[in-house]
């Protein structure tokens, strides 16, 4: 029953589109299912309002003490869900919807054995800018713990890299190709910058492991025949520690050639150890950070590997679907004390 329940309704999620801003047919499914649990076990269903068409979705079930919480919306492209012996494959499965379903399940459960005095909160717009999480962070409900699901292989995160985003712009001078001296190339300015940023020493973490860093696009120029007079690079780095130094030095390899402007901070994330849970480390970041301590001490676990999260070959295992269930419930009871 429990391995139909959770199979099946995370099938049901998949199939509804909700690439990140379309998130509003998903969070009517959810209002649903939810409403005939909490209908069922005494509970209060209520949508958090973000943006005109886009909502989160909270239940309570008595006073809150620990909240379950992931988003609804995925990154593009969307198709189907299917499923064979081992996996169930499709956008969303492992990110979050195959989450979503074992924390309704799980819930379920709980309310059956009596548990009470936790809720549920799914958000929108974690893949692209935690909307969500920030309205919710406006708005809290008391909680002393939430437990966020993300793709970790079912293992208690003992932290998450945070994010680092520059944009690099240069300027320059248009010329006719063939008398460069006319001109000022602003790509040759900005490969000059980018080759600084490339060989400066990232710092590492003991926990966290090494900084990484992406030159994610690159684009500018007019034409082959023509100097280019604008150019610019996109530039993440995932961080495992303070920045304060990192910034001097991302901003000194920017000069003289090219301004960087910072675009999304995201801090790196330290969280604890529970007995009897196994743990890991992440490099993604997540809505822990932007729901910035008012839903209580964040915990971060899930069904799914993050290594097939955003590719054509999405899934997550039944197994997996199956104990995140389980621990889920363990970790509720286990807070609550």
């Amino acid at each position: 029953m429990l391995r139909m329940k959770v199979f099946e309704l995370t099938r049901q999620l998949v199939d509804i589109e909700s690439i990140t801003p379309n998130e509003g047919a998903v969070c009517t499914f959810l209002e649903g299912e939810l409403s005939d649990l909490a209908k069922k076990f005494g509970g209060r269903v209520e949508r958090m309002p973000v943006e005109p068409g886009r909502d989160n979705l909270l239940v309570r079930f008595g006073e809150p003490q620990v909240v379950f919480s992931t988003h609804m919306d995925t990154v593009p492209p969307f198709f189907p869900s299917r499923e064979d012996e081992q996996h169930i494959w499709g956008r969303g499965a492992c990110d979050t919807k195959g989450i979503i379903a074992s924390m309704i399940v799980a819930s379920e459960q709980l309310l059956e054995e009596g548990v009470r005095n936790f809720g549920l909160l799914f958000v929108v717009g974690e893949e692209k800018n935690s909307a969500g999480a920030h309205v919710a962070a406006r708005h809290p409900q008391g909680a002393k713990y939430i437990i966020n699901g993300e793709p970790t292989e079912n293992k208690l995160a003992l932290g998450s890299k945070g994010a680092l985003r520059y944009e690099f712009r240069a300027t320059g001078r248009m010329a006719h190709s063939a008398y460069p001296e006319l001109g000022e190339s602003a790509i040759n300015k900005l490969l000059n910058a980018l080759d600084r940023l490339r060989k400066l020493p990232l710092p590492s973490h003991p926990v966290l492991g090494p900084s990484t860093l992406n030159i994610g696009t690159i684009r500018g120029g007019r034409a082959p025949n023509v100097i280019p007079d604008e150019a610019v690079a996109e530039i993440f780095i995932r961080v495992v520690d303070d920045v304060t130094e990192l910034r001097k030095q991302v901003e000194a390899a920017a000069q003289p050639d090219v301004e960087a402007v910072e675009i999304l901070f995201i801090p790196a994330l330290h969280l604890r150890a529970l007995e009897e849970f196994e743990t890991t480390v992440v490099a993604f970041t997540t809505d822990i950070p932007a729901f910035d301590g008012a839903w209580g001490e964040p915990l971060l676990i899930g069904p799914g590997s993050i290594h097939v999260a955003h590719t054509a070959e999405e899934r997550v295992p039944k197994s997996e679907l199956v104990e995140a269930v389980t621990l889920y419930k363990q970790l509720v009871k286990q807070l609550l004390k």
